[in-house]
């Protein structure tokens, strides 16, 4: 019995599952690489091995299903949110850098990011990022007493 359409190998998904795999490995040998020993078996090597097995099923699966040609078909691929979030997080990284603090940099990263969404209100996102900011800069540094890059803004409180 002879089928007479034949199913295409989706390249791409190989790709994506070969990335996977790579993913898992290279976790697997972070992983391998601690030093740390737990008396109950349960440690920091636990976490990793259940994220690189999970990497493993998902590149398996992922394989299994562009050789069967199961994939969905993708988009297009539209640059300009990529480059406006990545842009936005250069600008969060030099801030950072050169002293502008993490609040500022980090609401305006959620402007973008909003923005990149398809959101159009760029001046409330930069105020609502800058509350989610706050809050966050408040946690880690009153509650958790870790300290984040300050600024201008983090000097107020």
């Amino acid at each position: 019995m002879a089928f007479s359409s034949q199913r295409r190998i989706d390249v791409a998904g190989l790709v994506i599952a070969l990335v996977l795999l790579l993913l898992a490995g290279l976790v697997w040998w972070d992983m391998s690489s601690l030093q740390i020993l737990s008396p109950y078996d349960l440690g920091p090597k636990v976490m990793p091995i259940i994220v690189s097995a999970g990497l493993t099923l998902l590149a398996v699966g992922n394989a299994v299903s562009a050789f069967r040609g199961d994939l969905p078909a993708r988009d297009s691929l539209d640059w300009k949110p990529i480059v406006l979030v990545l842009g936005a997080l250069a600008c969060l990284i030099a801030l950072i850098a050169f002293g502008g603090g993490f609040m500022i940099g980090t609401a305006l990263l959620f402007a973008a990011t909003s923005t990149a969404f398809g959101r159009r209100a760029f001046v409330t996102d930069l105020g609502i990022g800058a509350a989610i900011a706050a809050v966050i800069y408040l946690l880690f540094v009153k509650l958790l007493t870790l300290s984040l890059p300050a600024g201008p803004l983090e000097r107020l409180f």
